[in-house]
């Protein structure tokens, strides 16, 4: 794959709404921009603690262990649905709103379908001389995703509409999440 392929097919795959992209959209929402660059690291260790294994021995252990596969879709579809529902009740009754953390970020981007497609499609073997470069750009495009992801949930906030429209950008956000968490029982159903 050359690195033009490289870098617009991981790009298409990264700025795709999911479940990472939703929190930060949400977490820019809340509390802008700085708080989605605090949770930038959370979200990187969470796509190399899924990927790194996956190059290293994903391809392989999933033909032998077919089973493995079927659990981790169902482990994100239900940690998908899970955030949904946080989500659909956010802000809580109390009037705060539930601010989102590295740890659900982490969860969130480790449980990432798109880091099976990541790990085992995108990223070159390891053994590959580009395997390192191509792991870098990937790093510096997933800060890109996710501050275009936070900027769009700070301009989702502009003008007059405070904690309503928020609470309605958070209900979307959860639909949309409940939609990807059944998308994916769906698929293991069918398949």
């Amino acid at each position: 794959m050359t690195t033009a392929a490289f870098v617009s097919t991981v790009l298409a795959l990264l700025l795709a709404p999911g479940p990472t992209n939703t929190l930060m959209g949400i977490a820019g929402a809340q509390r802008g921009l700085a708080r989605v660059a605090r949770l930038l690291p959370a979200e990187l260790a969470g796509y190399l603690t899924a990927i790194l294994p996956l190059a290293f021995l994903g391809a392989g252990l999933l033909e032998q262990m077919p089973a493995l596969a079927v659990g981790l879709k169902l482990a994100a579809a239900g940690w998908i649905m899970v955030l949904a529902t946080a989500l659909w009740r956010a802000p809580g009754s109390d009037g705060e709103s539930r601010d989102i953390g590295a740890r659900r970020i982490y969860v969130t981007t480790v449980l990432n379908p798109k880091a099976l497609i990541l790990g085992l499609v995108l990223l070159p073997a390891p053994q590959d001389p580009a395997f390192a470069t191509r792991l870098g750009m990937f790093c510096l495009m997933v800060i890109g995703a996710a501050l275009a992801w936070g900027c769009a949930g700070i301009l989702a906030q502009a003008g007059n509409g405070g904690r309503e429209r928020l609470q309605g950008v958070q209900r979307v956000a959860s639909v949309w999440l409940a939609f990807v968490s059944i998308s994916l029982v769906f698929g293991l159903i069918r398949v």
